[in-house]
């Protein structure tokens, strides 16, 4: 009788610390999880602040020169569908919507590129003094972008590694935590650009 009393209580025991460990377990992916989420907030208000900026940028050129319609018409659009595909937290495991977001934001800056690349064609254009406050604004939020994405990798390896290691991957798998998707360079980003004179 004494023996029975000694291994139920060990097992008891043996549960208790389990329960006790996976709940600590648990709120540390909880705290992960919100911390990706709070990362990508800051990814889309970076964007977001590029995409208020655009507007100034087309009304700038469009009164200060006679500017390349296409060109403008081409950063509308592409700012017009940046801004139309949005991803809510619940999204940032699905790698197809990663995909399509990141999509069309890398043609919103590569349309901001083109747009800024023809300016220089205009020196009138450069001389006035909100093309250039536009021009240092937008070069500030591209490099508040890249930060904010860095960010959010990193936020998001933590997590991912997290879940993954036993004995959380157990836990993460009976409490619904699946991995996040990170932000990935655009296909052809690691061959450096071919410059012509």
């Amino acid at each position: 009788m004494k023996t029975g009393s000694i291994v139920l209580g060990v097992i008891v025991l043996g549960v208790a610390l389990f329960a006790f460990s996976s709940v600590g377990t648990y709120n540390d992916f909880v705290t992960r999880d919100e911390a990706v989420t709070r990362a990508w907030a800051n990814v889309e208000t970076q964007y977001q602040r590029r995409s208020d900026l655009i507007p100034n940028l087309v009304n700038t050129v469009r009164g200060a020169a006679e500017f390349e319609s296409e060109t403008l018409e081409a950063v509308t659009r592409a700012r017009s569908r940046a801004t139309s595909i949005s991803i809510s937290a619940a999204d940032l495991g699905n790698s197809a919507k990663m995909e399509e977001f990141m999509a069309a934001q890398q043609g919103l800056g590569a349309s901001l590129g083109r747009l800024l690349a023809i300016s220089e064609n205009y020196p009138e254009l450069r001389a006035t003094e909100s093309f250039r406050d536009l021009q240092v604004q937008l070069e500030g939020t591209e490099n508040r972008i890249n930060q904010a994405r860095r960010d959010y990798n990193g936020a998001v390896s933590f997590y991912n590694t997290r879940i993954r290691k036993f004995p959380g991957s157990m836990i993460a798998g009976m409490t619904g935590f699946n991995t996040k998707v990170p932000f990935e360079a655009q296909s052809g980003a690691e061959k450096a650009p071919i410059v012509e004179f």
